[in-house]
């Protein structure tokens, strides 16, 4: 995973640079989880959790970056109350599929990420909830 960067700024940035964005919102959580490849996607984990149990990756698209937030599968409600402009970036069960102009978007998914996590291990890596 890498540092972070513009998250919450609205500067226009290409797909390479919102895939980073993206990265960084996993940050946080690094400390906590584990890294782990599957199907060539680094993603990260519970440790010893099994294959399938994973927290979250990123992945590029063609001239998109996909945050994949595997808790949204078991837990649609982390969904709840966010904007329509972000709900419109959501595809499948889990995917988040952002392009270079939805920037401003970032906070916000930011939040959805922290939610997704307090599903999947029961607390923000802060400490806080």
């Amino acid at each position: 995973m890498q540092d972070g960067g513009l998250i919450g700024q609205t500067a226009d940035v290409n797909a390479e640079e919102l895939e980073a964005e993206l990265r960084a919102l996993l940050v946080p959580y690094e400390d906590v989880l584990e890294a782990a490849e599957i199907y060539g996607i680094e993603v990260l984990h519970r440790p010893g959790a099994r294959a399938h149990d994973w927290f979250a990756g990123v992945r590029p698209g063609k001239g998109t970056a996909k945050l994949m937030l595997l808790p949204l599968k078991a837990h649609p409600e982390l969904l709840e109350g966010v904007s329509p402009a972000l709900r419109k970036r959501v595809s499948g069960d889990a995917l988040f599929t952002l392009r270079p102009g939805d920037e401003a978007l970032l906070p916000e998914l930011e939040w959805v990420v922290a939610k997704a996590f307090d599903a999947y291990v029961g607390t923000p890596p802060d400490g806080d909830g």
